[in-house]
C-alpha cells in the first residue's frame, strides 16, 4: 500500500528522468552515475539517488562489475527518436496535467473536472495560450498513433477518396494515410490555433495540395462529401450526449454511401478492464470531464446517433478502431 502511495514520486521520477534526457544520454553509451552527473550538470549524490530508482523500476540496468548504465528495452520508450515513444506522456504528467490530479477530491465531490477547477479554463483553451505545451500534447497523440498505425491498414485507406479526419490535431494519422494512398485527398477539421500547426506539419511533408485545413467547431458543423469521416481519441473527451451530438452531426454531412471510423481505447464488453483503463478513464474525468468507453458502450452511442456497427477491430495498447454506416 505504501509503494502505492507514493507512486507520485514514481512519476516525478519518470518525469525528472525525461527532462534530464537521461534515457537518451545513457543510449549513447554506458556510464556510471558519476559519470552521468558529470554529463548532467547535475549533483552526484541526487543523480545516484534517481538512478537506483530507475534501475528498480526496470528503465535502467548497472553492470555490478563496473557500475556501468545500461539502458532497458522498457526504458528505451522513453527515448525521445523511438516510435510510439512514451516521452512525451511523461512530460505533459509532470506539467500542468499532472499537477490538476492535486484537485481529484473536490472534482470527485462535484463532478467537474479537475483541471478546469485548478487553471480556471478548460484544458484545450489552456493549450491554446501555451504553444510550448500545446506542441508536446500533439507530439504525445502522433506516438500514441504509432502504436496502432500498422494495425489501422486493415481499414483499408486506400479504398476512400476523400478522408475527413475530424478533430484530426497536428495532422498527424493524414500525414500517415495521404503518404501511403497517393490518390487520395484530405479534409482535418480542427480549432483555429491547431489547425494552424496542421496546416504546417502537412505542408512540411509535401501533402498541402491533397489536404484542406479547416478552422472550425465540430459541434456546428463538419465538412460534408467526405468517403470516410474519422474520429481518433475524440469520443472519449466528452460526456454521451455531447458524444451523441457530435455523432449526428456527423452524419448530417455525411453521403448516404460514406462511412464513419472511431477509434478509441477500450476494453470488449465481456472482459474486466484492466488497471490502465480504469487509469485512462479517472485521468480523462480529471482533465476533460471525458470517459472511456467500452465497445458496447461507443456502440449504443452511435446507434443513438443514428448508425449501424460494420465492423470492429482491436488494435494495440487497448484500442479499438470501430466502422459505421448509417443505419437505414
Amino acid at each position: 500500500m505504501r509503494q502505492l502511495l507514493l507512486g507520485r514520486l514514481v512519476s516525478s521520477a519518470l518525469h525528472a528522468a525525461v527532462v534530464l534526457r537521461i534515457p537518451d544520454v545513457v543510449h549513447e553509451g554506458p556510464r556510471t552515475a558519476a559519470e552521468l552527473a558529470v554529463d548532467l550538470d547535475a549533483n552526484e549524490s541526487a543523480v545516484r539517488r534517481l538512478v537506483l530508482v530507475l534501475i528498480n523500476l526496470d528503465v535502467l540496468s548497472e553492470d555490478p562489475a563496473n557500475g556501468g548504465l545500461a539502458l532497458t528495452p522498457f526504458g528505451n520508450t522513453l527515448r525521445e527518436d523511438v516510435p510510439g515513444t512514451a516521452r512525451h506522456c511523461a512530460l505533459l504528467v509532470g506539467g500542468p496535467i499532472g499537477r490538476c490530479w492535486d484537485h481529484l477530491l473536490p472534482a470527485v465531490r462535484t463532478g467537474e473536472p479537475a483541471f478546469d477547477a485548478t487553471f480556471g479554463v478548460d484544458v484545450f483553451s489552456y493549450l491554446d495560450g501555451a504553444p510550448d505545451l500545446q506542441a508536446v500534447f500533439y507530439r504525445s497523440q502522433a506516438a500514441d498513433l504509432e502504436i496502432t498505425l500498422a494495425e489501422l491498414a486493415v481499414v483499408g485507406w486506400e479504398s476512400y477518396r476523400t478522408v475527413v479526419d475530424v478533430g484530426g490535431g497536428d495532422g498527424a494519422l493524414l500525414e500517415h494515410v495521404l503518404t501511403a494512398c497517393p490518390e487520395s485527398r484530405g479534409v482535418l477539421l480542427e480549432t483555429a490555433s491547431v489547425a494552424e500547426r496542421a496546416r504546417s506539419r502537412l505542408a512540411t511533408a509535401g501533402l498541402a495540395e491533397r489536404c484542406e485545413v479547416i478552422a472550425g467547431d465540430f459541434f456546428e458543423s463538419v465538412p460534408s462529401g467526405g468517403d470516410l469521416y474519422v474520429l481518433r481519441d475524440i469520443v472519449h473527451d466528452w460526456p454521451d450526449e455531447r458524444c451523441v451530438a457530435l455523432l449526428r452531426v456527423c452524419r448530417r454531412a455525411m453521403p448516404l454511401s460514406a462511412a464513419l471510423l472511431v477509434i478509441e481505447r477500450s476494453t470488449p464488453s465481456n472482459e474486466d478492464p484492466h488497471l490502465l483503463n480504469h487509469l485512462m478513464d479517472l485521468y480523462m474525468f480529471a482533465v476533460v470531464g471525458g470517459r472511456e468507453r467500452t465497445a458496447g458502450e461507443m456502440e449504443r452511442l452511435l446507434s443513438d446517433a443514428g448508425f449501424a456497427v460494420r465492423k470492429r477491430h482491436r488494435l494495440n495498447g487497448g484500442a479499438v478502431a470501430i466502422e459505421a454506416i448509417q443505419a437505414s
